[in-house]
């Protein structure tokens, strides 16, 4: 027998409670992971510091570590950083926001499969540009690209080069998990 899903509105977000959790939509079908431990912030917060320092010369992006994709009325979706053009998130609401250049998540334990099987694709598919997944098992980085489609694992050096960019953002994975303990 089929199992039906409830589905949930960007409305029905508004009555979850605000215990710690993380409420997200994705086609209406919702996700609630943990709140995130000490090494997903130490990762997360490298990402920012890189991605800040990347941007800052140029000022063509925004890098938001509390940002939305949201599309009314079914898509909710948080990732740990996300990159946007600058004066893309200048409206009150985050359903204002159409251009995302990078989403970001740090994998752990309780989001691992979430981030994977589902927020992946599903970023793409509402048109961010590029997704990457920090593992912390694996200690390296997945990307998914609209043009690759599957996961793509960096294990030394990420390379990325938005097309508004005159040099790439060279990465150092190894350095984005040092003396973090990963989750097994």
């Amino acid at each position: 027998m089929p199992v039906s899903l409830p589905r949930y509105t960007l409305e029905d977000l508004d009555s979850f409670p605000d215990d710690g959790n993380r409420y997200e939509l994705v086609g209406g079908v919702l996700l609630v992971t943990p709140a995130p431990m000490p090494p997903h912030d130490i990762v997360a917060m490298r990402f920012l510091r890189m991605l800040f320092n990347y941007f800052r010369p140029d000022q063509v992006a925004d890098v938001f570590a509390r940002g939305s994709v949201e599309i009314a009325p079914d898509v909710h979706m948080e990732p740990d950083l996300l990159v946007v053009p600058v004066g893309e998130a200048g409206g009150e609401r985050w359903t204002d926001v159409r251009s995302w250049w990078l989403a970001i998540e740090v994998s752990g334990r309780g989001s691992r499969v979430y981030d994977r099987d589902h927020k992946g694709p599903a970023y793409l598919a509402v048109g961010v540009r590029e997704f990457w997944r920090a593992d912390l098992r694996s200690r390296c980085v997945f990307v998914r690209t609209t043009v690759e489609g599957a996961e793509r694992r960096v294990d030394t050096e990420l390379v990325w080069q938005p097309p508004e960019m005159p040099t790439p953002l060279i990465l150092d994975v190894g350095a984005l998990f040092a003396n973090v303990r990963g989750d097994e």
